[in-house]
């Protein structure tokens, strides 16, 4: 099995995955986070007319500046019926049609009344605060691609465009399995030897924020009777995650039973920090990740390799990481040779950042109080301070 660089390996989780390509239709309403299934077309202009985007009053440029006579108003959602001519003004409120014959809007602001008259100095500018006919969308143009996850403002499209309805993939099911003889329920007092299982609730909490349905399954002991049974049972889901047991210790058997599975490994091994113990790889045609046992390797791992495959299971066209650059808050260096990705706190302007001391990638209060990893190259040992890093956002 091959050890890869960090790009290396996300290339490789990116090139392997294709949608599973289950669709469903639903309300509108509950398309939020989901992913679109079909492309979705303008159905008219948009606007579907000249539309004012101030109040004011609607002229002919041509007549500015001077006194025009008001001879009506028109508000959103009606129309003016009159007839439109020289020297004459229509007062008009943010979002009206224009009416014909009017090619400027003079704000309300610039402008006296009087006796039925306006006065302005403003100076003729066509088409001044007029949006034009189809100047945001023509009829028949792609809304939205398939394979694009829904935010708020897509939702806003979708019901624009009248799509009481939409398809959209299916939200994958992910099996989560943690393992080792050291772990407990959340709701037992470990012995100074035992952890509690934070592992299977933090992926199922990043597996949902991705679009993801997270199934927790038992943990699995440090036997192969019970990692047998366990893996059996992830992969019958869609995606398998398992956490912990891909090191190279004595009971870390996870490799084995998946090769007793037929699984085919893509890579078993990332030169980064945390979370070098990295297994990626497919078995009865499903995808499956052996992510490090330690929480932060855990959760890093997860968010830069695991979350790619999920989104792309789940349909979407592609998988970004959202990194940023910013200024190093103080001197730091490390030992070259391994990609790190460290806890540290991005300022609310996103202009700073400043690297969190921890205790290694068991610290959890360290990565809970962090908003952010800095990016740390393999080849460049010192940073100094005021000197650009890339950051991925938490």
């Amino acid at each position: 099995m091959a050890t890869l660089e960090f790009e290396q390996a996300r290339a490789c989780v990116l090139d392997r995955v294709r949608p599973l390509g289950k669709v469903e239709e639903i309300p509108l309403e509950q398309a939020a986070g989901r992913v679109l299934a079909e492309d979705v077309f303008y159905d008219r202009d948009y606007p579907t007319a000249d539309r004012s985007v101030r109040d004011g009053f609607a002229v002919r440029s041509t007549d500015l500046p001077g006194t025009f006579t008001v001879i009506g108003e028109v508000r959103a959602g009606d129309l003016f019926h009159g007839e439109f001519g020289p020297g004459q003004a229509v007062e008009i409120m943010t979002g009206a049609t224009v009416p014909a014959g009017a090619d400027q809007i003079v704000m309300v602001e610039h402008t006296t009344s009087a006796n039925g008259s306006m006065t302005t100095d403003r100076q003729p500018k066509p088409l001044e605060f007029i949006n034009r006919r189809g100047c945001e969308a023509k009829a028949g143009a792609t809304a939205a691609h398939a394979g694009t996850r829904l935010d708020y403002a897509g939702i806003a499209q979708l019901a624009a465009v009248g799509k009481a309805t939409v398809k959209v993939y299916t939200k994958p099911k992910v099996a989560i399995l943690a393992t080792g003889d050291e772990i407990v329920a959340v709701t037992d007092t470990p012995h100074d030897f035992q952890i509690r299982n934070s592992n299977s609730y933090s992926v199922a909490a990043q597996v949902a924020r991705a679009g993801g349905e997270p199934l927790i399954l038992p943990v699995a002991k440090d036997t192969l009777e019970s990692t047998r049974a366990m893996i059996q049972q992830g992969l019958a889901a869609d995606l398998l995650l398992l956490t912990g047991g891909v090191s190279a210790g004595k009971y870390d058997l996870v490799e084995t039973v998946l090769a007793e599975y037929g699984a085919e490994f893509f890579f078993d091994r990332v030169r980064i920090q945390p979370g070098q113990p990295l297994v990626f790889g497919q078995a009865r045609g499903k995808f499956f990740f052996g992510l490090p046992g330690n929480p932060g390797s855990t959760m890093l791992t997860f968010e830069l390799f695991a979350r790619a495959a999920m989104e792309l299971l789940g349909g979407q066209s592609e998988s970004k990481l959202v990194i940023a650059e910013a200024k190093l808050a103080g001197d730091f260096h490390h030992k070259p040779g391994l990609t790190r990705f460290l806890p540290a706190q991005l300022s609310e302007d996103g202009r700073t950042v400043t690297h969190l001391p921890w205790q290694g990638s068991s610290d959890i209060p360290a990565i809970a109080r962090a908003n952010a990893y800095l990016i740390v190259r393999p080849e460049k040992e010192y940073y100094q301070a005021g000197e650009p890093i890339q950051v991925l956002i938490k």
